[in-house]
């Protein structure tokens, strides 16, 4: 199946990602529920290793190509902003004065697709490093 059309098929699933991300924002270095459930989805993916806790939430994540060959690192941003969040959207933040206003939920979104097609087709030479960074906007 071409990338374009095997990515246009993980729509809905990378939608539900966003919106449940979006509607559970956590600040700074405390992203304690949001790296779970990146955990768990790399996980459901199939990535090689999971490295937790790191820079107190962070993850770093592994997944191996065919052969040998250089290691790539690709990275988002997970926490959000101290903001109210009055949108209105079906899907905006539960948790009061917390809100993903600078698309960090898009961005974890993004890499965990990435990561969901590297592991499915595995047509790389090398190592793929997921780098899912806590308190990018605290100075992280």
């Amino acid at each position: 199946m071409p990338v374009l059309n095997r990515i246009a098929s993980y729509a809905e699933e990378m939608k539900g990602w966003r919106r449940y991300l979006h509607m559970h924002p956590e600040l700074a270095f405390d992203c304690h529920e949001t790296a779970a459930f990146i955990a768990e989805r790399l996980r459901e993916i199939g990535v090689d290793e999971i490295h937790e806790g790191i820079a107190t939430t962070g993850i770093v994540a592994l997944i191996r190509g065919q052969g040998a060959g250089p290691v790539i690192g690709l990275r988002a941003d997970m926490d959000a902003l101290p903001v109210d969040e009055v949108t209105g959207a079906a899907y905006a933040s539960v948790v009061q004065g917390k809100m993903h206003a600078c698309g960090h939920d898009g961005h974890v979104t993004m890499l965990l697709g990435a990561a969901k097609y590297l592991a499915e087709t595995r047509n790389f030479a090398g190592t793929v490093a997921l780098i899912f960074q806590p308190a990018e906007e605290d100075g992280g």
